[in-house]
Parts: C-alpha cells; sequence; structure tokens
C-alpha cells in the first residue's frame, strides 16, 4: 500500500487548462488569418476572418444576435497568437454549444434541465455544523431565497444533510416561469446553472440581483470553508479558475444581449 501511495505522490499533476486543449477532438492548428471583423446580416452579426465567417463544429454560421456580442468573440480570435486555442476562448466555446445544441433542438432539454436544479439547488440543502459554515451559507445563500420569495413568488423548503427534500410543485413552477425562452440567454442560464450547481443563483445573475463574482462566491461556500480549515487544493482551485472563465463568458452574453 506505501508503495502504491508514493506512486500517487510523484505523480505529476494535470493542468485543467492543459487537458482541455489535449481533450480537444482536432490538434491546435497556427493561426491561419489575418484580419478579425463582424459583419451584418439579417437579425445576426457574424464573426469574419479574412472575410469569410466563421464556421460552428455543426458547420454553422458563428454569429450573434447582437453586435456588441460578436465583437467580444471576434476579440478572442485577434487575440490567438501562434497557435488557435479554444481553451482560450470560453464566449466563442459557449456560442458553439448554444448556436449547435440549444438553438438547434436543446432548448427543451436546458429548459428541463434548469428546472430540475430548482428542485434539489444547492441553496436548499444546508449544514448542521460548524457554526461558522451555518452562518456563510446562511449570508451568502438567505438573501438569493428571500429574493426568490418576494420577486419571483418562489417559496422554497430547506434541509440540514444531503438528503432529498421534495420541494412546492408552485415554487419550481414560479421560478422556471422566469427561465429565457430565447436560445441565447437559456443557454448562458443553463451555464451559469451548471457551473454553480445553483438554478438560483443563476436566474439571480440574469435579473441583475447577483453580479457574477458574487454568484461565483456564493457557489464555493463549501469549498472555501474546507480549504480555509483544510488546506489550499491548487489542482481544485485551477479547475476553479478555468471554470469561472466560463462564468464569465455566460455572464457577458447575458450582459451583451442587453
Amino acid at each position: 500500500m506505501r508503495e502504491l501511495l508514493e506512486q500517487f505522490e510523484d505523480a505529476p499533476r494535470v493542468d485543467p487548462v492543459e487537458a482541455a486543449r489535449r481533450g480537444m477532438r482536432t490538434p491546435l492548428r497556427q493561426r491561419f488569418y489575418r484580419d478579425v471583423a463582424v459583419g451584418e446580416g439579417e437579425g445576426e452579426f457574424p464573426v469574419l476572418l479574412d472575410g469569410r465567417t466563421v464556421r460552428t463544429p455543426a458547420g454553422r454560421n458563428l454569429s450573434a444576435p447582437t453586435r456588441a456580442l460578436a465583437e467580444a468573440m471576434a476579440a478572442e480570435w485577434e487575440a490567438q497568437r501562434g497557435l488557435v486555442d479554444p481553451a482560450h476562448m470560453p464566449l466563442t466555446r459557449l456560442a458553439d454549444t448554444i448556436i449547435d445544441g440549444v438553438a438547434s433542438e436543446g432548448a427543451a432539454v436546458a429548459a428541463a434541465e434548469i428546472a430540475k436544479y430548482l428542485g434539489s439547488d444547492l441553496l436548499f440543502y444546508r449544514a448542521a455544523q460548524p457554526e461558522g459554515l451555518v452562518a456563510s451559507q446562511a449570508t451568502h445563500w438567505d438573501p438569493v431565497l428571500a429574493w426568490a420569495r418576494e420577486a419571483l413568488g418562489a417559496r422554497f423548503i430547506l434541509s440540514e444533510g444531503v438528503v432529498f427534500v421534495p420541494q412546492p410543485q408552485r415554487a419550481v413552477a414560479a421560478a422556471q416561469a422566469v427561465v429565457p425562452a430565447d436560445p441565447w440567454r437559456l443557454g448562458a442560464v443553463h451555464s451559469i446553472t451548471t457551473l454553480t450547481g445553483s438554478a438560483l443563483l443563476a436566474l439571480a445573475v440574469l435579473r441583475g440581483r447577483l453580479s457574477a463574482a458574487e454568484a461565483w462566491v456564493a457557489a464555493h461556500v463549501d469549498e472555501d470553508w474546507n480549504m480555509q480549515h483544510w488546506g489550499r487544493d491548487e489542482l481544485a482551485l485551477a479547475r476553479r479558475a478555468f471554470r469561472w472563465e466560463e462564468m464569465r463568458a455566460a455572464a457577458r452574453v447575458l450582459e451583451l444581449i442587453g
């Protein structure tokens, strides 16, 4: 057993950003374009490389519903030097997902997944102890639940521990009613939901109740408490940094759509 543990201790720690790069289906390409611009079509603004529209993995046009969002995506392409690395292009990755998935046939699936989170949201399940963690959860989560109750008419039930507690269908339906239907906002809210483990945090960002940074802190109350008392986990922090960029991208989509 000791020899086995030593093998794990000596194993190299994998950088999640580097892992994301290696996980891409195709090798990274050298930058193959000179100019990046934003075009204009009927109700959309495509990203152009040397005058040609960029294609998503499924072959659709990489375009946005607003010029501001298209320009933000174009800036990611312009920032590539040497290799074109999708791991450093979170807005483009999210746009690909929305265009190829949510906007085509995945809207119902995304909305259903958000509703599922509303039935078992991170914010519902509280620690019984220690007192510091209980207080931190209350500080970051109770205001969001109060907002959901007052602004959305959704009154949820809290529980100690991790045992599933069914939520009132009226509360779930009231919160679900504000989930956006258009694919871009829906895709962004779905992304924030899965990144934080909380549909309520995602809806709070959507409605301007929380900033992306505030929601991110709230989503990591338990993890931060553990690191504060048991030591930093550098690998977990590196993963979080990578996912934070995805969170920022989703929040920017909501902001730049207007």
